[in-house]
């Protein structure tokens, strides 16, 4: 017999039971719908404990890698302590800078030591706070595997409050304080043969990047191309990186993509605009789209329109906050 605890009380699930029917059996308010693993309604985080395989079906696999799992269909094996969906509050995890280097003339990579037992998949998000009003979220750049540092990406944004403190203020060695790692725009094994699209605007680049290099590292031997757009070719940082990433990986490909300045050698026009034209067919392909919320929402649209299925899209847009 299972003991599932939720909300710090602690329920005995019988081995015929459900999660899910178990929680109701107790008078615990859960949402659910249709009980059949269909709706999603019932979606639970584990956060100690791993859900059976069964019960993660249907869901995409960025979210069975964090043990989410659907309550309806649960039949516990072991005891598991669940969460609804982003309901606990951030934990507070220290850390200090190790280094801060300029990408370009907005973008500065701020690179923090990893915290013991800091857990990430490469081209999640954290929240990094200035104090206990202010935080703000950023892509991860890096790789545990590959990097000592976990790397974020960061524009400057006028009067940005976050941002500016970043670049004019915190200094190397200074203590910070950041949140466990979210957000399901990662990379996962599995379809290594499976083509991959990748489309960023200005630092949004920073998962693309991470979820590249993990992906190669891993073994993905199915093509991948990289399409980053700015404003103008200054706007395009990490040029010579993910150029030795192409001369070292025939299976890789990146794409500069200018929209105003077209008097460069990269290519004019739109990056997700350029990557829809270059490749108008998407089934079966894997798409990330990270950058600009709104180029975010119409890509979104595009690629579906082009075959590539929703379970297939991975994007985390964030608001621009100042």
């Amino acid at each position: 017999m299972a003991k599932i605890t939720f909300e710090n009380n602690e329920y005995e699930c019988s081995s015929s039971e459900t999660v899910l029917e178990c929680l109701r059996r107790h008078g615990v308010a859960y949402p659910y719908s249709c009980q059949s693993g269909v709706c999603q309604s019932c979606l639970t985080h584990s956060l100690d404990g791993t859900p059976p395989k069964d019960s993660q079906s249907g869901l995409k696999p960025t979210q069975a890698a964090q043990n989410y799992f659907l309550a309806c269909i649960c039949k516990p094996e072991q005891d598991l302590k669940i969460s609804l969906p982003n309901a606990s509050e951030d934990q507070v995890i220290l850390t200090r800078v190790i280094s801060k280097t300029m990408l370009n003339n907005d973008i500065v990579k701020l690179s923090l030591a990893s915290p013991e037992n800091y857990r990430y998949f490469p081209g999640q998000f954290l929240n990094l706070r200035k104090n206990n009003v202010l935080m703000r979220s950023y892509s991860i750049a890096s790789v545990p595997q590959l990097d000592e540092t976990i790397d974020l990406h960061i524009r400057k944004l006028p009067e940005g409050r976050v941002s500016g403190w970043v670049h004019d203020q915190l200094n190397i060695g200074d203590e910070v304080s950041i949140s466990e790692a979210k957000g399901d725009c990662f990379y996962t094994v599995g379809d290594p043969e499976k083509n991959m699209l990748l489309i960023g605007t200005g630092s949004g680049l920073a998962p693309l990047y991470a979820i590249a290099r993990d992906a190669l590292e891993k073994g993905h031997r199915g093509t991948i191309k990289l399409y980053h757009g700015s404003q103008n070719a200054s706007g395009l940082y990490l040029r010579q990186e993910l150029q030795t990433l192409s001369d070292s990986y025939e299976q890789f490909h990146y794409f500069g993509c200018v929209s105003k300045d077209d008097n460069t050698s990269f290519q004019h026009g739109r990056a997700n605009d350029i990557a829809l034209k270059e490749n108008p067919e998407l089934k079966a392909w894997r798409v990330y789209l990270c950058g600009h919320p709104d180029m975010v929402s119409q890509s979104k649209k595009q690629v579906f329109l082009a075959g590539a299925s929703f379970s297939d899209i991975y994007a985390d847009p964030f608001l621009i906050s100042p």
